[in-house]
């Protein structure tokens, strides 16, 4: 099946230099507990192999790859070369329990057969695969392909507060102070743009939760965090 051309291409194989240090400045260190939970989730149920879908520069591949047995194998996934590269230098400067393996492939067309993973795991990148993207169905279709029945699909990801005041709060501190130095530290515009107007436009936890049991998972659990402005998906096929 042919893909569409994917519409964030552009803005995610220009990899800013500081790109790492950008996104701890934004959530005040944060991303890295959070994906640690994330982590820790993935591998409550033990699986033996676990995909890092749109791995980024690897961070939470890595993660999985620390604490899982020596039995497991993990793959980190991306679109982006210049990500993937980072990912893989990263992983060579730290001990690892586990295999892991990076590779380059699309989400539209995983290469993977069908129910090959125990457990997929998403930090901060399925908005980039939900938000106005005319490929979602063909990702979600995909990701439902690859994992095993009774498998889990754990996504972090941006969110919206339920609170009226602190989802204000949080809008407003994206579209000022994350999307100015975002622009200034990484030469980027577009990316954080794009990044700042996402994340203040992205799904509840409760529209997301809908999506992927429209898409196929029979139970979606969520864990809010920092007040709901960034949530824990848990959604088992």
């Amino acid at each position: 099946m042919v893909i569409e051309k994917k519409p964030l291409h552009s803005i995610f194989t220009a990899v800013p230099d500081r790109y790492d240090l950008i996104n701890r400045i934004f959530t005040w260190g944060q991303d890295a507990k959070w994906r640690l939970k994330t982590a820790r989730l993935c591998l409550s149920t033990q699986p033996v192999k676990i995909l890092d879908l749109c791995c980024g520069t690897g961070d939470l591949a890595i993660t999985l790859a620390q604490l899982a047995p020596s039995s497991a194998q993990v793959v980190g996934l991306d679109y982006s070369p210049p990500m993937l590269e980072k990912a893989t230098a990263k992983a060579a400067r730290v001990q690892l329990k586990a295999k892991l393996d990076f590779i380059h492939g699309d989400v539209g067309d995983l290469p993977f057969p069908d129910e090959y993973f125990d457990c997929i795991g998403i930090s901060f990148a399925f908005r980039n695969l939900t938000y106005k993207n005319p490929n979602t169905p063909r990702y979600l279709s995909e990701i439902v392909r690859v994992l095993k029945n009774g498998g889990q699909f754990v996504i972090v990801e941006s969110s919206q507060p339920p609170n009226k005041l602190f989802r204000i709060l949080d809008h407003f501190y994206l579209r000022t102070f994350v999307r100015w130095m975002g622009t200034y530290l990484s030469k980027n515009k577009a990316a954080y743009v794009y990044l700042t107007e996402s994340a203040s436009k992205f799904y509840t936890a409760e529209e997301l939760s809908d999506l992927l049991a429209q898409s196929g998972f029979n139970a979606v659990t969520v864990k809010r965090l920092l007040f709901g402005a960034t949530a824990i998906h848990v959604a088992i096929k």
